[in-house]
């Protein structure tokens, strides 16, 4: 039997993920996201963190609950990003 080949996604495509997980709720908590994006606790937390940074998404503490939310950049990020997606698909190149 011949062993399944893994598709690794790209650093770009997980942004995209946690983007898009978030978009999909308006306001997600992290367990919402870690299931939607498919990470490990960890990694997403080093995720989130580089989102933070480059003003992406915002972080709030409702009740000792963390929740983000994304910023209109992270908007326009996820926008372009799905229309290059769609480009690269059309050649058949995956993002």
């Amino acid at each position: 039997m011949k062993a399944r080949r893994v598709e690794r996604r790209s650093q770009i495509k997980i942004i995209a993920d946690i983007l898009d997980a978030i978009v999909k709720v308006g306001d997600a908590r992290v367990t919402y996201i870690l299931t939607a994006a498919n990470l490990s606790y960890d990694r997403l937390q080093r995720y989130l963190n580089l989102l933070l940074r480059q003003g992406l998404i915002l972080e709030r503490v409702e009740n000792d609950v963390k929740i983000y939310s994304i910023t209109k950049k992270g908007l326009d990020f996820l926008r372009e990003f799905k229309r290059i997606e769609e480009f690269a698909k059309a050649f058949g190149i995956p993002v």
